[in-house]
């Protein structure tokens, strides 16, 4: 190959550098379509725009300094003695202490702000929450690996697939049925995770129409790569339209759930006309297979058994037998609660050491180390 073609293939993949890069970006997160995400992306532009105050000056002067300071420059003042500069330090110190004042003011207002617990107080910009209209439920299962949405309100339930109408705040309930996993739809709002045994709670809005992905953001098994679902924006009439066109499929009740709650991949978009009664809440609360206990029966019978319903003291929730934790005031049993004195003696059952510190029945001997090496020859 002649080195013109090498150095004409070399311009060329050099070229496609900046694509690859761009087509990691992913255009939902700087261009989102809720409220709450809007916001964390405001957030993301202003800790940058601060970052860079630092970053931007001190690449520039590394040049500018390179530059003057060259040996060639005979008009830079040479001074090897140099070693404070009251002025250069305050520059050098409070610029970056500032910034990073104003990122913890920051982190602190948006961290309250944008609590996933707290509902929302507006639509958008500009557009508070009209206390007329309702926050639309929607309850959240992560299974292995799909998504699974319950509407409770509308009585129907989706796989894979999210719709949500326009506008109207959003109540996200969300729960797992085995691993730890993440609810994440990047134009919505920001990541919250799903655990087994635990609910955890996300408030949102889409304020624009259209079809976006979500996924799941936390590694999760073999099918975590494909544990992705639809998210669509529709407007009131559209969403009602979709809400009926889910209506034509099957039931989902008990057995259908633990046949969908097995490991499957790749599982497409599917459709459920009607939920059994409390499936959420049995699914939180670990009971969905029959004869199974719900974690709150089992923890309302542990309190039942193990105090009266006026006793507030830490372990009165435990049924008797398990050790609970002393009442106030007392001691718990145990020697490692007890002081030295209260903990007594007992008789010495380990036979003193010999006098050249092996302990008795010890197979250990000065000549130690010759047995090893007749051990090692023995294999060798």
């Amino acid at each position: 190959m002649r080195e013109d073609e090498s150095v004409s293939i070399l311009r060329r993949c050099l070229a496609l550098v900046p694509l690859v890069l761009l087509a990691a970006c992913n255009r939902a997160v700087l261009d989102p379509a809720g409220d709450i995400a809007v916001q964390q992306r405001d957030i993301i532009y202003i800790s940058t725009a601060l970052m860079l105050l630092i970053i931007v000056p001190v690449m520039a002067l590394i040049v500018v300094f390179a530059w003057h300071y060259r040996a060639k420059n005979k008009q830079a003042t040479y001074d090897p003695d140099f070693d404070h500069s009251t002025s250069l330090e305050l520059v050098i110190w409070s610029a970056p202490l500032l910034i990073i004042i104003c990122l913890g003011a920051l982190t602190w207002w948006s961290t309250h702000l944008l609590d996933p617990f707290r509902p929302l107080n507006r639509i958008a910009a500009g557009k508070p929450i009209d206390p007329k209209v309702a926050p639309l439920t929607v309850q959240v299962v992560s299974l292995d690996w799909k998504w699974l949405f319950i509407y409770p309100e509308q009585g129907i339930a989706t796989v894979n697939e999210l719709a949500l109408p326009v506008d109207r705040p959003v109540k996200f309930d969300l729960t797992s049925t085995n691993m730890m996993n993440t609810f994440y739809a990047p134009t919505l709002a920001g990541m919250i995770y799903t655990m087994p045994g635990m609910r955890s709670t996300l408030h949102a809005v889409l304020n624009r129409p259209g079809e976006y992905e979500g996924m799941s953001a936390n590694y999760s098994g073999e099918g975590f790569s494909d544990m992705r679902f639809k998210l669509k924006g529709l407007d009131q009439a559209g969403f009602d339209a979709w809400v009926a066109r889910v209506r034509s499929g099957p039931k989902l009740d008990t057995p259908g759930f633990l046949a969908l709650e097995k490991p499957s991949e790749k599982v497409p978009a599917m459709y459920y006309s009607a939920v059994e009664a409390k499936l959420f809440d049995r699914i939180y609360n670990r009971c969905v297979k029959p004869g199974t206990p719900c974690m709150s029966d089992v923890m309302r019978h542990d309190q039942r058994a193990g105090g009266a319903p006026h006793d507030t003291h830490v372990g009165g929730g435990m049924p008797s037998g398990r050790n609970n934790p002393a009442p106030p005031g007392t001691k718990p049993e145990g020697a490692l609660f007890k002081e030295g004195d209260e903990k007594g003696k007992g008789p010495n059952v380990t036979q003193p050491r010999a006098p050249d510190g092996t302990a008795p029945g010890s197979p250990k001997t000065g000549k130690t180390s010759l047995n090893l090496l007749s051990v090692g020859r023995s294999f060798a």
